[in-house]
């Protein structure tokens, strides 16, 4: 009896993250590790550090010996089995049916292991090209290297791979990011004067690429990608908001207002970075005639997975602006298109529309541009907010 008393309590023991430094590893496509650095703060509180991205994270608990982490803003969660002061389990996105193997080791502090010594210095503009399956895309990398140690982001047309952290070890180079929606690694054979190598994301996704320095290299006007096709003079909408109350850019509430009609959704970081952006200038200039109003394009496969979402994200960054529900179970950009017949095409999460106080299109924006950016970021923020002055006093 007193035998199975013990092994009862036992087996109902919860264990817990110990406090201190973690490095997470997802095991992308061909074994390929994208690592990540966390540290416990409590037993229900970490951190992820990305360079100089913090991400906090509140969502933790536990059953007997097992850890399930949400990570904040996405529907994502870390399920894992604790092993002493390490765990190993899944990383999964229910909506998009995909899982990826996590591993954590306890007091591991280096992203990457003790690199090998190298003279290569990747530091600067970066003109490349990347190759998924076929589809050629440019990008633009902004690397800084601190010794053997890189930070930086890659650009592409329509958003950035966000905060970029990693290694130059002998002539390889190794960058990830993680930040609870998106796994990323991009791993290459680097010379002072070229890069050769693969962009892995999550387990799902492998690309090429190749680039070479260029100071001087642009992308694409992000303001020429998405256009207002011919023998239309406006946009419009009607789509329900998050209680099922259809919402019309006829409405009432956006008569003489100027407009931004933001495309997006909830999983999605380029999107949660604008709309971080754009809920702190609303707050700011919503007395003087302005209204946002989002298009949510989701993943969940239902509508209440949906509105939940959507929920937990606007309640997370404090946002005030209406979110409609536009479209659920894929985020396909085809459908998408099929709702907007006056766009030319939808081509990223998030696209905005720029509407006047008369409801003309004055401009629209593809993509968006993180802090991860730094002097691209301070740039546009410094042109929207001129933009917006203008459209604002007419």
């Amino acid at each position: 009896m007193l035998f199975l008393t013990i092994f009862s309590c036992q087996e109902n023991e919860v264990k817990t993250l110990e406090i201190g430094t973690y490095r997470g590893s997802l095991i992308a496509q061909d074994n390929q590790l994208v690592p990540f650095i966390f540290e416990v703060t409590s037993e229900t509180t970490l951190k992820i550090f990305n360079a100089d991205e913090v991400i906090e994270v509140d969502e933790i608990e536990y059953k007997n010996d097992s850890i399930f982490i949400k990570l904040p803003y996405f529907e994502t969660v870390i399920a894992a089995k604790l092993d002493g002061n390490n765990f190993q389990g899944q990383w999964i996105e229910e909506d998009r049916d995909r899982s990826v193997a996590i591993y954590a080791e306890y007091d591991v502090k280096n992203r990457f292991d003790e690199p090998e010594s190298s003279n290569i210095d990747v530091s600067g503009v970066w003109e490349m090209e990347f190759n998924d399956y076929g589809n050629i895309y440019p990008a633009k990398a902004v690397l800084i290297q601190n010794e053997n140690i890189i930070t930086g982001t890659i650009r592409t047309p329509t958003g950035d791979y966000r905060y970029l952290e990693g290694i130059v070890s002998a002539d390889t180079l190794k960058i990830s990011t993680f930040d609870g929606a998106h796994a990323f690694l991009f791993k290459a054979h680097v010379t002072d004067s070229s890069m050769v190598g693969n962009f892995y994301s999550g387990n799902h996704s492998t690309e090429t690429f190749v680039g070479k320095p260029n100071p001087n290299f642009e992308l694409p006007d992000e303001y020429t990608l998405t256009f207002i096709n011919e023998g239309y003079d406006t946009f419009n909408f009607s789509f329900p908001d998050l209680k099922g109350n259809l919402v019309s850019l006829s409405d009432d509430q956006f008569k003489d207002k100027v407009v931004l009609v933001q495309l997006m959704g909830s999983y999605c970081p380029n999107c949660l970075d604008e709309t971080k952006f754009y809920s702190k200038y609303y707050e700011a200039n919503k007395d003087k005639g302005l209204e946002i109003v989002a298009l949510a394009f989701e993943n969940a496969k239902t509508k209440e997975k949906a509105i939940k979402g959507i929920t937990r994200m606007k309640e997370r960054v404090g946002l005030n602006y209406e979110i409609l529900l536009a479209q659920i179970g894929t985020n396909d950009k085809g459908k998408a298109q099929e709702k907007m017949p006056m766009l030319n095409k939808v081509v990223s999460y998030p696209t905005t529309i720029y509407l006047d106080r008369t409801g003309k299109v004055r401009k629209i924006h593809t993509g968006f541009n993180g802090p991860a950016t730094g002097e691209k970021y301070k740039n546009f923020e410094a042109e929207f907010e001129a933009f917006l002055n203008t459209l604002l006093s007419e």
